[in-house]
């Protein structure tokens, strides 16, 4: 009688793992196995299935393309396997674990917590703050929240807003340059990890959109947004995220004219995972929280 699995259960997951780290050290780690017995595993593997599953490279391991088109189906059974059984015991059901950047952690979603958290009593908000993708089938993370179009391999993504965006600066700047009118003559923070388009702001209003732009020059997100409400210059920011500091008079928006880009933030969860409750609390939350905070913040004790 033929086997259900001709490949062992624990050789399947080295094979995930592998295929998506490139390398067999993350898989002995995780599996709790030396670096060998996935090697065997990987070797015992394509043994059975008559088939080659990597391309050893200088690089590392590379899953051939067949592997490569049925990997998304692989980490969505495991990530299921793993939900089941946190849905048997209960284990984690009171923390949701949310990885997000830092200008959505700090500009935003850090003043709500205490609010999400008041309206759903017992389940904690956790966040882990880095800018990189990070892999959205690991046991100790719920979901993402991230700025871009949507289309990331192996994940499920939902938008939630900030897809309007336009300059910002500290009042004190805008009163210093009474004329904004010629960017090329004020300092205009340049962001090198935003994904904000100076050249469509321009186009939309009728400005050269390949000006060229000077100033502070920042690869942080957050430093970015510190220094131009110190007053350092004018800085490209959605609307979301610079509502609150608006609100509170931080920053003003010189030219009060949004546009709306290809990008935004979406909630992002691994392919195929199933839709806890405590998702979906949060998928709701946010639903009703972001459009009701684009004018800032509702709660005046959240202000900073």
């Amino acid at each position: 009688m033929s086997s259900a699995f001709p490949i062992p259960l624990n050789a399947l997951r080295a094979i995930e793992i592998v295929a998506r780290a490139g390398a067999l050290a993350p898989a002995a780690e995780e599996l709790g196995v030396t670096v060998g017995a996935v090697s065997q595993h990987l070797r015992r593997a394509e043994e059975r299935l008559g088939m080659a599953l990597f391309t050893r490279t200088p690089q590392g391991l590379r899953p051939v393309p067949e592997l490569v088109e049925i990997l998304p189906q692989l980490s969505a059974g495991f990530t299921a396997l793993r939900d089941g059984l946190a849905s048997l015991t209960g284990a984690q059901e009171g923390v949701l674990n949310v990885t997000v950047g830092s200008v959505f952690a700090s500009r935003w979603l850090i003043w709500r917590v205490k609010k999400f958290e008041q309206q759903h009593p017992g389940l904690d908000l956790r966040l882990t703050v880095t800018g990189t993708m990070l892999d959205l089938t690991r046991p100790d993370l719920d979901c993402a929240i991230r700025f871009g179009d949507g289309a990331w391999p192996g994940v499920s993504a939902s938008l939630i807003g900030g897809q309007a965006f336009q300059p910002v600066c500290a009042p004190e700047f805008a009163a210093r340059h009474a004329d904004l009118t010629d960017l090329g003559k004020v300092p205009v923070i340049i962001d090198q990890t935003s994904m904000l388009d100076w050249p469509l702001w321009l186009a939309a209003h009728g400005r050269d959109p390949g000006q060229k732009l000077a100033g502070p020059v920042l690869s942080d997100a957050s430093l970015a947004f510190d220094a131009a409400m110190s007053g350092q210059g004018l800085l490209l920011a959605a609307d979301m995220m610079s509502a609150d500091a608006v609100c509170d008079g931080r920053l003003v928006r010189p030219f009060d004219s949004p546009v709306l880009g290809s990008r935004g933030y979406y909630l992002a969860t691994a392919r195929g995972r199933r839709e806890t409750r405590k998702l979906k609390l949060f998928r709701d939350w946010l639903a009703g929280e972001v459009p009701d905070s684009a004018q800032g913040y509702l709660n005046q004790e959240a202000r900073p």
